[in-house]
Formats: structure tokens, sequence, C-alpha cells
């Protein structure tokens, strides 16, 4: 098996504000690479990241490609930048359609929720299906924040026979990166075009989808949950204890990555 993980975030520093997810998001996979691993990095390209300042530029032979959503096709872009001093690539998912082309202080997850279902989305076919054009085949996949909350229903549906995802184990951090209210009516409608399997659109079918529920989705399609969070939902904690589901125990120090990378070195054994 290979040594390769890829890290699907929702933030990373320095090209967003330092918090906890975004702190981790960046200094998780370092660590990960200092000790063995091969790592790629993907989060989304919004508004508020500064292309200029940290020197991302278009990978034309990766961008693109279309990604269908409610029968509307959007353009894929791909750009790159590099991490100092680690100088680990980072890729960035946009869009003409879901991302804004200028610099802003506020992330688009919260100037227009209407379009997160649909960003969700979009940014899960992009990174899977730059990840299957890079025949780059991880062995461990490690999603953090809702953004990237549809990676393993995708990558365990979609592409379970796919052989760039078909052996990697997905691994879920749950944070307390809450957001109010609920997703599109439609979210359901549009997983079923998108051509999730009918057993599970039906058992999806009538749930109002907030926060609790894409979480729960997001752990029912994942191998492994990591409590990524002190403050992470109590009630999402014990769903994923109530999985059987093997869990890392949040770690208590925001830079005591080694849980992490025991729980790697585990899973491809």
């Amino acid at each position: 098996m290979s040594n390769r993980i890829l890290y699907i975030s929702q933030e990373i520093t320095p090209y967003l504000s330092a918090n906890r997810m975004s702190t981790i998001g960046q200094k998780l996979p370092q660590y990960a690479q200092e000790n063995g691993y091969e790592v790629r990095i993907f989060m989304p390209k919004y508004g508020a990241i500064n292309e200029r300042r940290n020197q991302l530029h278009e990978v034309i032979r990766l961008s693109g490609m279309n990604v269908i959503i409610d029968d509307t096709d959007h353009p894929l872009i791909i750009k790159v930048a590099t991490l100092q001093p680690s100088r680990m690539q980072v890729y960035f998912i946009d869009s003409d359609d879901y991302f804004i082309h200028k610099t802003i202080s506020e992330l688009e997850l919260n100037l227009y929720p209407e379009e997160n279902d649909e960003r969700m989305m979009f940014f899960s076919y992009g990174v899977i299906e730059t990840v299957k054009k890079l025949r780059w085949e991880p062995c461990i996949v490690h999603c953090q924040g809702w953004v990237s909350c549809l990676a393993p229903l995708y990558m365990k549906t979609l592409y379970a026979d796919d052989p760039t995802f078909k052996n990697a184990r997905i691994v879920y951090s749950l944070y307390n990166d809450s957001f109010d209210g609920n997703l599109d009516a439609r979210f359901v409608d549009k997983l079923e075009e998108a051509g999730i399997p009918a057993d599970i659109v039906a058992r999806l079918k009538g749930k109002d989808f907030n926060y609790t529920e894409l979480m729960k989705l997001a752990i029912d399609f994942s191998d492994e949950i990591a409590i990524s969070s002190p403050e992470a939902s109590q009630e999402l904690i014990d769903y994923a204890r109530s999985t059987g589901k093997p869990i890392i125990e949040y770690p208590g120090d925001d830079n005591n990555f080694a849980p992490y990378v025991e729980a790697y070195n585990n899973m491809i054994k």
C-alpha cells in the first residue's frame, strides 16, 4: 500500500486567518510529511484568498473539466501554491459560479449560504476528479470541515470501484464548525441526479439537512472519526461512537499530531 495522504480541508493557514481548523489544516500535513508520508492538500479558492500575495497560479492542464450539478455545467478551475518552508503543494478548487474572483473579507459559505449544497458538491467532485487526473492514489483521505463532508459519500458510492480511491481509508474530523439553518430543500434530489444509489437516497429523503444531519452523513461514509476540537458537538461524538468505528481521540494540544500519525500507521498496516 502507498504512503500517500490526501487532505481535503475547509480552511488552511496562511491563506485564511488562523483558527484551530485552519492551523491543523496546515500543520498536520506537514507533520505527516515529516514522518514519511507523501501528502497533497486541497481547499476551496475563496474570494478572501489574495492570489498575488499567496502566489497562486492556475494549472492549465488540470483545469477545464466540467462538473454537472442540477443539470448545469460548471467549469472547474484548478490553482496551486506552495507552502513554505515545507514546500507542500496546496491545490485550490475554483469556480466562476461558486467563488468570488476579487478579494473579500467574508467567506462565500457565509455570504451565500443558499448555494452551499451545490458548492459542497462542486468542491468534492473537483477534488476527486483532479486527484484522478493526477493519477495519484492515496491510501488515506482526511477530510476537515463541513464543506468537505460529501467527499466520503462520493468516494464510497460513485467512486467505490475507481482504482484511485477503492483502497483508501477515509478519516473525518469533527470540529465546532456549525452553520445555521438548513441546506437547500432539493439537496437530496440533487444527490439523486448525481447518481447516488437509490437505497441511500431513500434513506435521506424527508430529512432537513442542517449541520448535525450533514455531519452524520459524513460519519456514516467514513472509516475513522477524529475528534479535532474540544468544542465538537457531543451529540456527534456520541453518534460516531455508536457506529463502532475507530475514534482518534482529542489530543488535548493544538500541536500534538502524533495520535493522527499513529492512527494513519495503523490504517496502512
